[in-house]
């Protein structure tokens, strides 16, 4: 599977938010602390804003914050507020009737774990080394290893 930078440029972004919630950061502040590229993070942002993950305020005493509780945020959510789908193959939905039964149900098989995976998680959850459960059994898992 194939993580894009938007996605993983979002994860950290709102990691960073999530961290500190008395103040708005400023973009700036957010790139330079995530080693994220300032453009490329302005963008991810307005996706973020647009979905209302974040909420934004301008002037000098504005910048981001989370647009809602971190821990209602899910790493499903801000796949689908940056990317759109989580799993699409050519462009089109798995569950393409055209394809050879087997195939068929091999990506519906990894959408459904993919998903599975993606929604226990939650940006709050990554601010901690002792997650609940259940994402602390999805972070914990040695890659390779069978849920």
């Amino acid at each position: 599977m194939r993580i894009s930078a938007k996605a993983d440029y979002a994860i950290r972004a709102l990691v960073e938010l999530a961290a500190d919630v008395r103040r708005p950061l400023v973009c700036e502040g957010i790139a330079a602390a995530q080693h994220i590229p300032y453009r490329f993070l302005k963008s991810v942002l307005r996706d973020l804003r647009r979905t209302g993950l974040v909420r934004s305020q301008r002037g000098c005493e504005g910048g981001y914050w989370l647009g809602r509780d971190a821990a209602t945020i899910t790493l499903a959510d801000v796949f689908a507020a940056v990317d759109g789908e989580l799993l699409t193959i050519h462009g089109t939905d798995p569950s393409d009737a055209t394809r050879a039964p087997g195939v068929t149900a091999l990506w519906r098989a990894i959408q459904a774990r993919t998903e599975e995976v993606l929604t226990g998680v939650t940006i709050a959850d990554l601010l901690t080394d002792n997650p609940p459960e259940p994402a602390a059994t999805l972070l914990r898992l040695p890659l390779g290893a069978p849920a």
